[in-house]
């Protein structure tokens, strides 16, 4: 019989729970919570854990700031720092209508018309950039979805809109600015929304890149030759899709930016096209980092060639509940989802599976424990290091604990985000379809002995500050060729 794998699915659902639609703060705050509390897997848990006094505390700490909130944007984020009580992962709250309106009208409009702007026409800005000699942080930057010029003002640089891809800024609105004073740098970057992210750090990496606070900016002009091990680094930092190159004559490197349902396709082609060199080189690097999540369906074809024992998936537990079964059905009903008969069938069965133990947690499958095996064991690759960090969550590192199941892989970074443990979320929308609320449909039977949320998964080989981010490929290149 065939099964979804449930640790990937995501919908949005229609809550029908009756409130009155007075949707203010309060009532909306009144909603989240009760929502949350009736339907949510992790709510239970993270109840025994925090303590029933603490989640009082905050509830009450929470709902002074809720009744201060004057409007739906101010509402927002009181909204999520009550949702954090729960878990830092796998919870979402979105202002719906913004939404849909951004998907449905994504037009370009002045919003803030009195925002501090820089006026320069762009050929004339290029002008001036072709007299300058030994140009450091001046020139025309990217960072997606915007192209901004950087230009020195007095003794301040200035960061201003060329071309916005958001409909949140116009050209010339100053996007940045940031000062360096005998060493000591401070910057500010201001988001999507106009707020603004103050740092320290304004770091030029290499002669194309340009780091301010957390902001990766890329040299689109004038551009410059670079170091070979920075064009790598911002090749695999700013990719989309997965790709494989050969480091030596012993290590072949494979990017996989994305788990993303969507992104199994190109991380099949790309493993397919080069499986018989993957199986014929003695070293392969696996880089996850700053990966999304997504679909365990999308590193199954990765699994057959790092494996070397059989390996151990713990299940998942369904919280049953009304609202959340009836996914089941919609499932199976609507045929924009593409699910074949019998796949249609096991949703139903599950659905009245789920229906006659509402309040319970439930396991749909026989056991509690899968185990994959498979029929080879290949030679090579010899030696596997996958490159993890600290955002790595979800299905990334549901793949880590399969992948370090084989004797062969080791984790070379910093620790894993930490969200797995409370998974499957679903989406619902507030009575006035204000707010839409994500929580979490079920629980790993792994908990509590091997908790992985506010944790995280920890690498064998720690990649110290010492060692610069561009570096970490050469690193592991090293140790695998040791």
């Amino acid at each position: 019989m065939k099964k979804l794998n449930f640790t990937l699915i995501i919908i949005v659902l229609t809550t029908t729970l009756s409130f009155a639609q007075n949707c203010d703060c309060v009532s909306n705050f009144e909603w989240v919570k009760k929502t949350f509390e009736e339907n949510d897997a992790g709510f239970e848990y993270a109840l025994n854990n925090n303590g029933k006094q603490a989640y009082e505390d905050h509830n009450n700490k929470i709902l002074v700031k809720i009744k201060a909130a004057k409007t739906l944007n101010e509402c927002t984020p009181i909204l999520y720092e009550w949702l954090k009580f729960f878990r830092s992962g796998h919870i979402s709250i979105d202002l719906y209508q913004q939404k849909q309106q951004a998907r449905e009208n994504p037009v370009i409009t002045n919003q803030f018309p009195d925002w501090e702007t820089y006026s320069i026409g762009t050929e004339n800005f290029k002008s001036y950039l072709d007299l300058k000699n030994n140009l450091t942080y001046e020139g025309i930057w990217e960072i997606k979805p915007y192209t901004i010029g950087i230009k020195k003002q007095d003794e301040k640089y200035i960061g201003f809109i060329v071309e916005s891809g958001s409909e949140m800024w116009v050209q010339g609105q100053i996007k940045l600015k940031f000062s360096i004073e005998e060493n000591k740098t401070n910057s500010v970057f201001y988001m999507r929304d106009h707020s603004a992210v103050e740092s320290e750090n304004v770091l030029l990496i290499g002669k194309n890149h340009l780091q301010i606070g957390n902001s990766q900016l890329t040299r689109l002009y004038p551009k410059i030759e670079d170091d070979p091990k920075f064009i790598q680094y911002f090749k695999m930092l700013n990719t989309d899709l997965p790709y494989i190159e050969e480091l030596n004559e012993t290590t072949l490197y494979l990017r996989i930016p994305s788990f993303e349902a969507s992104k199994k396709r190109a991380i099949d082609s790309v493993i397919e096209a080069n499986r018989d060199e993957i199986l014929k080189t003695k070293n392969l690097i696996i880089d996850i980092r700053n990966g999304t999540g997504g679909s365990d369906a999308s590193y199954r074809e990765l699994l057959p060639l790092i494996y070397t024992n059989p390996i151990r998936e713990v299940g998942v537990e369904f919280l049953s509940t009304k609202l959340n079964n009836q996914r089941m059905l919609d499932f199976a009903n609507d045929p924009d989802y593409g699910f074949d008969d019998d796949t249609k069938k096991w949703l139903k069965e599950s659905f009245e599976k789920l229906d006659k133990k509402q309040g319970e947690f439930v396991n749909l499958d026989e056991n509690n424990v899968s185990v994959i095996e498979f029929d080879t064991i290949y030679a090579y690759p010899k030696n596997i290091g996958i490159i993890i960090n600290e955002q790595n969550a979800s299905t990334d590192e549901q793949f880590l604990l399969a992948a370090k199941q084989s004797k062969k892989v080791k984790l070379f970074g910093i620790t894993t985000y930490g969200a797995l443990d409370v998974s499957n979320m679903c989406f619902v929308s507030s009575p006035c379809n204000e707010f839409e609320l994500g929580y979490c449909l079920s629980i790993s039977m792994r908990i509590p002995d091997f908790a992985i949320d506010g944790k995280g998964l920890q690498p064998d080989y720690y990649l110290d500050k010492s060692i610069p981010l561009y570096d970490w490929i050469d690193y592991v290149n090293e140790v695998l060729n040791e």
